[in-house]
């Protein structure tokens, strides 16, 4: 299986092909990487297939992106996404 990489809030986050970018992160070990807009809890995966909110990063310049459904390329930026991921 072959393996590449992409970047997670600047640090390179190794997935192998077929992966998404939830799962390479949860294979990192990291099991959140989201905060809720009203207090600030932490999320990550949750439902795994698209269908709960939970997941979401900032993929490029989008936003809302859930990283269960985003397949993993290599030279992808994706960074944590705080609250709506839109500046206020």
């Amino acid at each position: 299986m072959s393996s590449a990489s992409f970047t997670f809030d600047g640090t390179e986050i190794v997935f192998v092909a077929g992966q998404t970018v939830g799962a390479a992160l949860v294979a990192d070990g990291r099991p959140s990487w989201r905060t809720t807009r009203g207090n600030g809890a932490p999320r990550g995966l949750f439902c795994g297939i698209g269908v709960c909110f939970d997941c979401l990063v900032t993929v490029g310049a989008r936003p809302n992106e859930r990283a269960c459904l985003v397949l993993a390329e290599r030279g992808l930026a994706v960074t944590t996404q705080d609250g709506t991921g839109h500046v206020r």
